[in-house]
């Protein structure tokens, strides 16, 4: 039997298993890990869309949570705080491998002037509208890490812009910029992507139509 299955077997809460982790069990520890390996992998995944990188920080993580653990005063949940060391040890990583930094400049593209007026830093209906959720993973873990570090703080984790750019160590304007660059770029991502299947469906098509008018040519032939 697992720790974890042990501890919901003996009737332990999270918090208890919390409480004894800070004390040095390890089993209670290893149950800790083992409730929150996934969504912390799932987290580290979105942010450096690498398989690998993921799962390095992922046990990175967790060895900060074991060092940490005892500072947890229980201000907040368990899982808001666990998933708040997550994404800043992601986000040291990353600044460690030289994470670019793109300026308001940069970022910022001119708007037509007979086109809507877009605030930068609102919600995307047509992105939040995507039903096709594993093209849309494949496509942020296309996006340039600066855009996707942001994108995934800010549409899929619910940071606010002030909480991102203090994490990341740059202005508001900065962090509205670049996830202003990242959905532009997602769009054109998925717009491609959904030609691309389009494409495929009617290479497919094409065999079964051709054959028709074999069979239906020599039917018709003396």
């Amino acid at each position: 039997m697992t720790a974890t299955k042990k501890i919901l077997a003996d009737g332990m809460s999270e918090q208890e298993a919390i409480e004894r982790a800070k004390q040095g069990d390890a089993e209670s520890f290893e149950a800790l890990y083992g409730l929150h390996k996934r969504r912390v992998y799932s987290l580290c995944l979105r942010m450096t869309g690498n398989t690998a990188e993921a799962e390095d920080l992922t046990q990175e993580a967790f060895l900060q949570l074991f060092r940490k653990i005892a500072t947890f005063r229980g201000e907040s949940a368990f899982s808001t705080w666990l998933h708040r060391l997550t994404v800043n040890v992601v986000l040291m990583h990353l600044r460690k491998k030289g994470l670019p930094q793109v300026s308001l400049e940069e970022t910022l593209e001119p708007q037509q002037e007979d086109g809507p007026k877009k605030d930068v830093g609102a919600r995307d209906n047509v992105l939040a509208g995507s039903i096709d959720r594993v093209n849309l993973q494949r496509s942020i873990e296309c996006l340039p890490p600066g855009y996707r570090i942001v994108f995934v703080l800010h549409d899929v984790e619910g940071y606010e812009h002030n909480e991102i750019a203090e994490m990341m160590g740059c202005s508001i304007g900065n962090s509205k910029s670049q996830l202003h660059k990242a959905r532009m770029k997602l769009r054109e991502l998925l717009k491609l992507s959904q030609a691309e299947r389009a494409t495929r469906r009617q290479g497919r098509a094409s065999p079964k139509t051709d054959d028709g008018n074999r069979r239906g040519g020599s039917e018709s032939s003396p």
